[in-house]
C-alpha cells in the first residue's frame, strides 16, 4: 500500500465512521487531535491489506472503497466474498488489542482508501473516550456473533454432508461406511450391558438373472421396493444397511433370537408378496429373498456375527431360497 496523505488533511466526517458515532462534539475534538496525524494509504483492488505477516499492530478505517476476507486476490473471489467491509466500517481491531498477527487475509476489493491507526493511538482514544471503548466493545459483540454464527452452520453443513455420506442413495437405508462406523458400539454396548443383539442378513433371490433379463432400471426398483418393506417392517431401535449389491443387513439391538426370528419370517414374507412393479401389463415375477439370522455370541466382534448371519444366509440358499436359516 502506498502513503497517501494524513487524515487532518482528508474532509471525512467522524460522524461517518462506526467507531465514532454518538460521540460529543468534544469528543470529536480529541479523536481529531489524536488522528491528525495519522497516514491515509491507498491499496488497489486486489492489494492484501491484512494477513498474518501485514498490517500488524494497525486498525484500519476504511475511507473510500471496499474490503473482503478472502482466501483468495482473484477479482471473482473477492467481488463474491461473503464478509465484505464498506466506508466508515474498520478491520484489523483484534490484531490491535492483542499485538498479534491477524488470523486472516482481507483484501482489497476495489481501489480503496484506508485511515491506519496505530496500536499506541488506539488505546489512547480507548482511555481517553469512553463512547470508543463502547463502540469498540459493541463492534466485537457483532464481530463476534456474526463468526459464532458462522460457524454453527458450518456445523450443520459439515453435519448434514456427514449423515448423507452415511445413506446409500439407491435404497435410502444406511450404508457400508455406517455399518463400519456405527457397528463396533453397538456390539460393545450389548457386551456390556449383557443384553441380546441380533443380525439379519437379507440377499435378493437370483438378482443377477432378474438384471440380465430385465435391466438395472428395473433392478433398481426392485432393490428400493424391498429396502421399503425393511424401513416399514423394523421397530425405530431397529438399523437396516445395504451391506453391497443387493445384500441388505438388519441390526437388532435388545433382541433375542426367538424374536429376531419373528422379524426375520415377517420380512421374507412382505418381500415375496410386495407389489414391486406399478406396470401390471409387464407381467413381471415378484422378488423373493434369502435370510440368514444370527445373534451376537458372547466374546463375538461385529466381523464375527456378520460372519455367522452370513453362513445362515447361505443355508437358505441351499435349502431352496425365500425362507429364513438360523
Amino acid at each position: 500500500m502506498e502513503h497517501f496523505r494524513q487524515f487532518k488533511e482528508t474532509n471525512f466526517k467522524l460522524a461517518d465512521i462506526e467507531l465514532f458515532r454518538n460521540l460529543s462534539a468534544d469528543q470529536h475534538d480529541l479523536i481529531k487531535a489524536h488522528l491528525a496525524q495519522c497516514p491515509v494509504y491507498r491499496a488497489h483492488a486486489g492489494e492484501v491489506v491484512l494477513d498474518s505477516n501485514n498490517g500488524v499492530g494497525n486498525l484500519y478505517i476504511i475511507l473510500r472503497g471496499n474490503l473482503a476476507l478472502t482466501s483468495s486476490t482473484s477479482r471473482r473471489q473477492l467481488e463474491g466474498a461473503t464478509t465484505q467491509y464498506f466506508a466508515g466500517e474498520c478491520v484489523g481491531e483484534i490484531s490491535v488489542l492483542d499485538d498479534e498477527g491477524h488470523l486472516s487475509t482481507i483484501a482489497a476489493v476495489t481501489d480503496s482508501e484506508l485511515l491506519a491507526i496505530d496500536s499506541a493511538t488506539m488505546w489512547k482514544l480507548i482511555d481517553e473516550s469512553n463512547g470508543v471503548a463502547r463502540n469498540l466493545l459493541q463492534l466485537l459483540s457483532f464481530r463476534i456473533r456474526a463468526a459464532n454464527a458462522q460457524l454453527r452452520n458450518r456445523q450443520k453443513v459439515g453435519e448434514f454432508y456427514r449423515q448423507l455420506s452415511m445413506v446409500d442413495g439407491l435404497t435410502g437405508l444406511n450404508n457400508r461406511s455406517w455399518l463400519n462406523t456405527q457397528l463396533p458400539g453397538l456390539i460393545d454396548s450389548a457386551h456390556a450391558t449383557a443384553s441380546e443383539l441380533s443380525v439379519i442378513m437379507l440377499d435378493l433371490d437370483h438378482f443377477k438373472q432378474f438384471n440380465d433379463r430385465f435391466g438395472h432400471v428395473l433392478g433398481d426398483e426392485a432393490l428400493q421396493a424391498a429396502a421399503k418393506v425393511i424401513s416399514n417392517g423394523l421397530r425405530p431401535s431397529d438399523f437396516a444397511a445395504r451391506y453391497g449389491g443387493e445384500e441388505m443387513i438388519v441390526i437388532l439391538p435388545n433382541t433375542p433370537k426367538e424374536s429376531a426370528l419373528i422379524v426375520a419370517e415377517r420380512l421374507c414374507e412382505r418381500i415375496r408378496h410386495t407389489k414391486v412393479f406399478q406396470n401390471d401389463a409387464i407381467g413381471l415375477p415378484h422378488i423373493t429373498a434369502s435370510i440368514g439370522l444370527a445373534s451376537l455370541a458372547e466374546g463375538q466382534d461385529g466381523l464375527a456375527v456378520i460372519a455367522a448371519s452370513d453362513a445362515a444366509l447361505y443355508r437358505a440358499k441351499e435349502r431352496g431360497r425365500n425362507q429364513v436359516a438360523l
